[in-house]
């Protein structure tokens, strides 16, 4: 996922939350309708609601291409994370018995040759 379609897809994100907040509205504006003293007027409420639900549909769709598309990035596929590291560690052990070595010679050079 390259840095545009980055940005594409956290704007699409971001209409989804501005989506979230108008259908959020649109219910609050359907409870005050049902709470009126008056009555709900029925067209009100059923267009509020039809808009309520093929905005849930909207975000739920928009919602459901953004976690398939996340799902689909890779964006260490060509990192050499791994292999620099499973080098770092082969360089220590390699130190390692290279000092473990000059110990051993050291400990050797202490005792007289047979020669």
């Amino acid at each position: 996922m390259d840095p545009q379609t980055q940005n594409t897809s956290l704007q699409r994100l971001q209409n989804v939350e501005k989506r979230i907040v108008t259908v959020l509205e649109l219910a609050g504006g359907v409870m005050e309708e049902l709470a009126s003293p008056s009555g709900p007027k029925k067209e009100f409420v059923n267009s509020h609601c039809r808009e309520f639900m093929q905005s849930m549909k909207d975000i739920q769709v928009t919602l459901r291409e953004e976690i398939k598309s996340a799902c689909e990035y890779r964006p260490f596929e060509k990192c050499d994370y791994n292999s620099r590291i499973a080098n770092e560690i082969c360089f220590q052990k390699l130190e390692y018995v290279l000092t473990l070595l000059d110990d051993l010679k050291q400990t050797a050079d202490r005792y007289p040759s047979s020669d």
